[in-house]
């Protein structure tokens, strides 16, 4: 029985480093995505555009491993909790590595274009994203709660990039009509990247879940519903 309690632990240890790897995977992806962008950098958009697999092949093999466990352990409370929530996190980052292609893919676009104006405000969402991502997946590791609260936070300010980067571009629009396309393009980036933060906000509220047993979400904040 000790050697069976002992492999389940050693499972669980390498579950959550390859949700880590992928975790790594998918931060570098939305890094280079808005780079690609903010450079103008052909290269790496299409470099983005094309290194999809590992994350892919890493959400098929941490969805096989939550299930083997499942199935041949049968987890109860805690540990229970964990998979489920690896289950949910493997899911949120493998969208956020879909987003990342969908940002190159609009950044393949608006070069294509003039510049529109200097981009400031869409690499600062990308940096909050990054941190989101990062801190959410340490608050994970670590079983820690306040980091995981802390990413709900970050949360309000991406929010609110994203709607002074819509009114800005919007004036642009309506001065010049040849910068509807790109400035469009620029709106959908700061789009992906807010979704970014909401993948990040659901690693987090698992997170809480998993530690606490409590869901918090839909409730606004994580400590309201604690």
């Amino acid at each position: 029985m000790e050697r069976v309690v002992r492999h389940f632990q050693e499972e669980l240890g390498v579950l959550q480093e390859r949700l880590l790897a992928m975790g790594g995977f998918a931060e570098e992806r939305v890094r280079e995505s808005v780079l690609a962008l903010a450079s103008r950098d052909a290269a790496l958009v299409d470099r983005v555009l094309a290194g999809d697999e590992p994350i892919n092949d890493l959400h098929i093999e941490i969805d096989d491993r939550c299930f083997k466990l499942l199935a041949l352990h049968q987890p109860m409370a805690a540990d229970l909790r964990a998979i489920v929530a690896a289950v949910k996190i493997n899911t949120d980052l493998e969208r956020v590595g879909d987003l990342a292609v969908n940002i190159a893919e609009a950044a393949k676009r608006y070069l294509l274009h003039a510049p529109v104006k200097p981009l400031i405000d869409i690499p600062r969402m990308g940096d909050i994203a990054q941190r989101m991502l990062r801190d959410a997946l340490d608050a994970f590791v670590r079983r820690d709660i306040a980091l995981a609260e802390s990413v709900l936070a970050a949360d309000d300010a991406l929010d609110a990039l994203k709607s002074q980067i819509f009114r800005e571009l919007l004036t642009y629009m309506m001065q010049d009509t040849a910068k509807i396309e790109p400035a469009l393009d620029l709106i959908l980036v700061s789009r992906h990247l807010e979704r970014i933060g909401d993948h990040a906000t659901n690693i987090a509220e698992d997170v809480i879940f998993l530690v606490s047993a409590k869901d918090v979400r839909h409730l606004g904040s994580a400590s309201s519903g604690l």
